[in-house]
């Protein structure tokens, strides 16, 4: 049964499950995280193509059933605390990327996709079902109202696109949302800055996105002791996500050091 206090909504749809599959293309021998693999949908034919599969289950009664699976590294601990560059060097060679893929609980999809933005480093691609309003929100370009933080931190690391939109009924329960499949794969180059100057700046940017810059991101600038020049005569929906990495560099740069 679904625990709504986990956001849990399993998906059932077999012909979506064959899509999904197809659209991660798993190989044998491929290092492979299942977030949330609930009743199994996706891990059962994920695991007959890679041979094993390691999944992160906070539920505990699925965990158990999970562990009684062949081929199956169940973690039972909550996603938003496991370490993936530790758990790829711990499992896998050094040159070995994970894949990760799952059905994110809607409640706290965007805590997720933030948690593994610090493990990028490890990660091959990412193939996630959504809220269809969040991936809409991840994929979003400027000057548009799903244009947001999320896009801007996002867009910065990962080139992605929606894969499959998928309705209510293809799971049980039935969600009162609509949702979709998004693939996330990392730039091979990204730009270099400090993440968290990014982080605070779109935040801040955002704060008040019907204002123009000035009202927020201007008194943030201000404060700060290196403050390059910036266009603050916009709203933050209408600056492009390489101005945005453009201005985090140059604070970056005052600050003395990149990541």
């Amino acid at each position: 049964m679904a625990r709504k206090r986990f956001g849990q909504n399993f998906l059932t749809d077999q012909g979506v499950i064959d899509h999904i599959v197809r659209a991660i293309d798993p190989k044998p021998g491929q290092a492979m995280v299942e977030i949330g693999p609930g009743l199994m949908a996706l891990t059962q034919p994920l695991v007959e193509r890679l041979g094993h599969l390691t999944v992160i289950e906070l539920d505990r009664d699925l965990a158990q059933k999970l562990k009684t699976r062949p081929h199956l590294q169940v973690i039972e601990a909550d996603v938003l605390k496991v370490d993936f560059t530790k758990l790829s060097a711990q499992n896998h060679a050094p040159e070995t990327l994970l894949r990760i893929v799952g059905n994110l609980p809607y409640n706290i999809s965007t805590p997720i996709l933030f948690h593994l933005l610090q493990h990028v480093g490890c990660v091959l691609d990412q193939h996630f079902m959504l809220q269809k309003e969040v991936v809409d929100r991840m994929v979003a370009s400027p000057a548009t109202s799903d244009y947001g933080r999320l896009s801007v931190m996002l867009q910065w690391r990962y080139r992605m696109e929606r894969v499959l939109a998928v309705p209510p009924e293809s799971f049980e329960p039935a969600p009162r949302v609509d949702s979709a499949v998004v693939r996330m794969v990392p730039l091979a180059e990204p730009p270099k800055l400090h993440f968290e100057v990014l982080h605070d700046l779109v935040q801040v940017a955002f704060s008040q996105r019907r204002k123009l810059l000035r009202h927020s991101l201007g008194g943030w600038l201000e404060m700060r002791a290196h403050s390059p020049h910036f266009d603050l005569q916009r709203r933050a929906e209408e600056v492009p996500v390489s101005e945005y990495i453009e201005l985090a560099q140059a604070l970056t740069h005052g600050l003395g050091g990149e990541i």
